[in-house]
């Protein structure tokens, strides 16, 4: 890794979460997420990382999670990931070589190939940990984001 990461993305279903999505007679929604990856967005954002959210599925749980964790780039409903990484390369002025990205499964794997660096949890779909420069040991919704956090904390 070249460059220092500036910008770090994030899918939700399968990588923030374990891609369950529980869904009542009365269309509620409920979603887990992993409270270490919680703390792991909290060390990005305290060490001048920039926290993104691009997530192709739109949902209140997810906005509320952002804030809650002082997500202010949250991208919901989205088809085009990599369009979406441009625009904040160009709102941050930084390189591609400067993001890094996490996700788990097909539609992830253009904007995966745009970012300087890509994680894909344990449980990703195998194409997607095969394309990933780095394939997680933890799965999604149970750490994963941490664990690409340390990573690149690691790595600085």
């Amino acid at each position: 890794m070249g460059k220092k990461i500036k910008l770090f993305a994030m899918d939700v279903d399968g990588t923030m979460t374990d891609g369950r999505i529980y869904m009542g007679n009365e269309g509620e929604l409920l979603k887990a997420f992993h409270i270490k990856d919680g703390m792991g967005i909290r060390m990005l954002r305290e060490r001048g990382v920039v926290p993104a959210i691009i997530t192709g599925r739109e949902s209140e749980i997810v906005k509320n999670r952002a804030k809650e964790l002082g997500i202010l780039e949250l991208h919901q409903g989205i088809e085009d990931k990599t369009a979406v990484l441009k625009k904040l390369s160009e709102k941050y002025t930084i390189e591609k070589e400067e993001i890094a990205y996490i996700g788990d499964d097909i539609n992830d794997l253009e904007a995966m190939a745009y970012a300087g660096l890509s994680f894909a949890p344990a449980d990703a779909v195998q194409e997607v940990k095969d394309r990933a420069d780095i394939a997680l040991h933890t799965k999604g919704g149970e750490g994963a984001v941490r664990e690409a956090v340390e990573y690149i904390f690691a790595k600085r």
